[in-house]
């Protein structure tokens, strides 16, 4: 049963940033929008910014680990940063982990593959036990990253959590359309759109970009999880299918009411509960 602070949170998105969202016409107007606070960081949680492989970033730690996750933001590739998606960071920290976020490059000043690049070269500037997770583009980005490295012969991070992952940015999920009214944050005739602010006229079906497209094979464990409303529900659920048959070990935990990144809402009894299932899968 969905908590009360779900169902609220869902209703006040899609009446407040739902419309405005869809009225966005360029990347700098959904930058504008999706600015979320915040929050303060507990007694305990240690932040320091850093460089890794050359890229920004901040380190989150809130004790003792020997597993290092790097995190990938979200925010359509446009917006958002580690700062903002310290809901997230912080709470994984809290749950076990070492966790360094990116503040890889975005556009429209960084076109695709800026964000693959950046996040390929943090991850070669990490050691020791490594783990990855994302949330809606940062989930498409890190499976993306993945990819690159598979590609040139590197090792492959232990596991990978996404939460909402974006992987096709062409747009063609069922869910789209038949979440296109329940979903409390996006139209599902918007997503190629965001997906054009991203690309700049590049290929939306290469495998870098929409993941979806990608032989999957010898990928790392992963775990999915997902909004049943949201209109990038297909994203998730066909990326389990496809992982899946390509021998890829795959938990896709789909939740009911909750929006999508229901993980940046500090106080709603679903994000705490994803963030500790997750800490769990990438400390197994």
């Amino acid at each position: 049963m969905a908590s009360l602070q779900a169902h609220v949170t869902s209703w006040i998105l899609r009446r407040k940033l739902k419309p405005k969202l869809a009225l966005a016409t360029d990347a700098l107007a959904v930058r504008r929008l999706m600015r979320p606070q915040p929050i303060k960081v507990p007694r305990g949680v240690r932040i320091t910014a850093q460089q890794v492989g050359g890229v920004p970033g901040e380190w989150v730690e809130a004790q003792k680990s020997d597993v290092t996750l790097l995190y990938l933001h979200g925010g359509g590739y446009v917006a958002c940063s580690p700062e903002m998606h310290r809901p997230i960071t912080v709470g994984l920290a809290q749950n076990g982990l070492r966790v360094f976020a990116p503040d890889y490059r975005m556009a429209p000043e960084h076109l695709f593959p800026a964000a693959v690049e950046d996040a390929v070269a943090v991850y070669r500037g990490l050691s020791g036990r490594v783990v990855v997770a994302g949330d809606s583009a940062g989930g498409g980005l890190a499976l993306a990253m993945m990819l690159s490295l598979r590609a040139s012969g590197d090792a492959l991070p232990w596991r990978v959590v996404l939460f909402s992952p974006w992987t096709d940015l062409a747009a063609t999920g069922d869910s789209l359309t038949t979440n296109d009214r329940r979903c409390a944050l996006f139209h599902g005739a918007n997503i190629q759109k965001g997906a054009g602010f991203y690309l700049g006229g590049a290929d939306p079906r290469n495998p870098l970009a929409s993941p979806l497209y990608a032989d999957l094979s010898k990928l790392p464990p992963m775990l999915i999880h997902v909004g049943e409303n949201e209109v990038l529900l297909d994203d998730s659920t066909r990326l389990a299918e496809k992982a899946r048959t390509a021998g890829v070990r795959v938990e896709l935990k789909i939740w009911p009411v909750v929006p999508h990144d229901w993980q940046l809402v500090a106080g709603m009894p679903e994000a705490k509960h994803s963030l500790r299932e997750a800490a769990r899968f990438l400390l197994a």
